[in-house]
């Protein structure tokens, strides 16, 4: 894409933002804001959309998180003028560590732990404020599975959910996102020191390659592994069918003529 087509993209993410809040009557948005790059992005489509009274971001660190990533979020609160608030989520951390059964824990299981007290924050907040909560994952985080199912995957409505890690660079550089959060290397920020591409084993532009071949070219696994190396492929794919459960919602046994999500479908703002 290029600048044109990026101004149109940002006009279609605002409007879209727009209509589908504005169906539940609902004013006001809230946002999760990690110092990474794709809550920048979020954010400022949300203050186009809304404006500075009708955002409200989450800063949500913890005691392990990179200090860069606090710095860097206020940073982009200071410099485009976003309504913010800190809450600090270690002692919520520190009393489920505490309990018997959690002792022991590993990083992976306290960074999902810590993802999901985040997202309740952010909806107890939102029921507060009278505010839908804003997702911010993309398009190569859905498709890997790489969030964390009811943590930082749950929202009420996603912007970017269709755009690639890759894409997702060059338009927030469009958008001016500040230069250390366009610099710093993408993470999850769940430990210190945490890095996505570091734990995938290839970069987000080798990722995305796969990934754009396979979603929008259709490209079947035979003709990935000649253009491509076999262990990307093989992540790829794999992360891709181990993780279709997180971008589906939970299975409802059907025992009657008429179930939700197998026969009664209607759409999401359906009106009486």
């Amino acid at each position: 894409m290029n600048y044109k087509h990026f101004s149109l993209l940002e006009e279609h993410l605002v409007l879209f933002l727009k209509n589908e809040v504005s169906k539940t009557k609902i004013k006001k948005v809230v946002i999760g804001l990690s110092g990474g790059l794709d809550s920048a992005v979020v954010a400022l489509l949300c203050l186009k959309a809304f404006g500075k009274d009708n955002l409200l971001s989450v800063l949500m660190p913890t005691n392990n998180s990179s200090k860069d990533s606090l710095t860097d979020a206020k940073e982009l609160c200071r410099v485009f003028d976003i309504n913010y608030e800190i809450v600090n989520i270690t002692p919520f951390l520190e009393v489920y560590n505490n309990q018997n059964f959690s002792k022991n824990s590993d990083n992976l299981r306290t960074g999902n732990f810590s993802a999901r007290i985040r997202m309740s924050i952010l909806f107890d907040i939102s029921n507060k404020i009278g505010a839908m909560v804003v997702g911010t994952s993309n398009k190569s985080e859905l498709m890997l599975g790489y969030g964390t199912w009811h943590g930082d995957l749950a929202s009420s409505l996603n912007p970017i959910g269709d755009i690639y890690k890759t894409q997702l660079f060059k338009f927030a550089k469009h958008q001016g996102v500040i230069e250390p959060i366009l610099e710093k290397k993408p993470s999850a920020d769940l430990w210190s020191g945490q890095s996505d591409e570091q734990e995938f084993g290839f970069t987000y532009k080798e990722i995305d390659n796969v990934l754009y071949d396979f979603v929008e070219k259709r490209a079947n696994k035979k003709e990935l592994i000649a253009k491509y190396d076999n262990k990307l492929v093989d992540m790829v794919l794999g992360r891709v069918f181990k993780n279709q459960f997180k971008r589906k919602p939970p299975i409802i046994a059907k025992v009657s003529n008429r179930t939700i999500a197998h026969d009664f479908l209607y759409a999401r703002d359906i009106k009486t």
